[in-house]
């Protein structure tokens, strides 16, 4: 009998849960939530998390939990990252769920987090022989991994999430050109660690791990008057142009443009717009003409440990 198996992403914008059982490379999912926590929420930049956050995270881990017993869960592991690896109070956000709920939270460092987004991309199939470049943007970090169907060649986390940057940069809206060059020389001050290790290195495919990819990848067909459902979509492959005129649109975009646009979740309504710029400077910056979306991320790499 297949073991089930719970998995919960705490991220810095929505906590994530994950049942399911059978195996990796044909599990059953028998529940997924996510609930748009914004645990980092005017405290991001500051390392600490503000009360009411404290509060709307530990509302939603008590819910997990139950959820968690009601559907007989045999093994449960819960990964927190960069809002709860990076704030003064974290630990006591990790004792209070301890004693309301009994689940023990585990805070994974960066090199950890990016190990295990390869490991949820890779089993989706969409790695080849060839390098490919995986992206993940979260609330707090930004992970990169360089590698390919077989192995890691480097991988490293930077703390220059969107929520991060939203709070440093996405002050007016919509977002005035002298921020966005403000923000391209921040990116470029701080990403010289990916610059020299993609040096030399033959680069296929940027791979852009679920979260906001699977925004921009929805918006586009849904514009062009396509249904799409993600649940049948674990991968997509993007137009170069669609992409860079559908970033393009959100950058100019208004709040209530964005707000007013069902096919962009509230909770990504104002970090998509410097997740977009991220994903354009990238583009750019590393002369990338061909990019996927990869719905599986850090919970299904997860997963595949536990399934495995």
């Amino acid at each position: 009998m297949s073991k089930r198996v719970a998995v919960m992403d705490l991220g810095t914008n929505t906590f994530h849960l994950l049942i399911a059982e059978g195996m990796i490379n044909n599990y059953h999912e028998i529940a997924h939530d996510q609930e748009p926590v914004k645990l980092g929420e005017g405290g991001i930049n500051k390392g600490y998390i503000l009360p009411e956050a404290f509060e709307r995270g530990i509302k939603t881990m008590q819910q997990f939990q139950e959820q968690i017993s009601v559907n007989g869960v045999q093994q449960v592991r819960a990964m927190a990252t960069s809002a709860l690896r990076s704030a003064s109070n974290g630990r006591d956000f990790i004792n209070e769920v301890k004693a309301k709920t009994g689940i023990s939270i585990e805070i994974i460092n960066g090199d950890q987090e990016a190990g295990f987004i390869y490991d949820g991309v890779k089993i989706s199939g969409c790695l080849s022989t060839q390098n490919s470049l995986i992206m993940d943007i979260g609330g707090g970090s930004v992970e990169f991994i360089l590698g390919n169907a077989d192995h890691i060649t480097w991988k490293q986390s930077f703390e220059i999430g969107a929520a991060r940057l939203m709070d440093l940069f996405h002050r007016t809206d919509p977002i005035p050109p002298a921020s966005i060059e403000a923000l391209d020389v921040y990116l470029q001050d701080n990403l010289t660690d990916l610059f020299s290790a993609i040096e030399g290195h033959d680069l296929d495919t940027l791979i852009g791990s679920s979260g906001v990819f699977e925004s921009f990848a929805t918006l586009i067909e849904t514009e062009k008057g396509h249904s799409f459902n993600l649940k049948t979509t674990p991968t997509y492959s993007f137009d170069h142009e669609e992409l860079l005129i559908e970033t393009n649109k959100i950058v100019q975009s208004t709040h209530l443009q964005r707000a007013a646009n069902e096919n962009i979740i509230p909770v990504r309504v104002d970090m998509i717009v410097v997740a977009s710029l991220i994903t354009r400077f990238i583009i750019h910056k590393l002369a990338i003409s061909k990019v996927l979306m990869c719905t599986n991320s850090l919970k299904e790499g997860v997963l595949a440990g536990m399934l495995d």
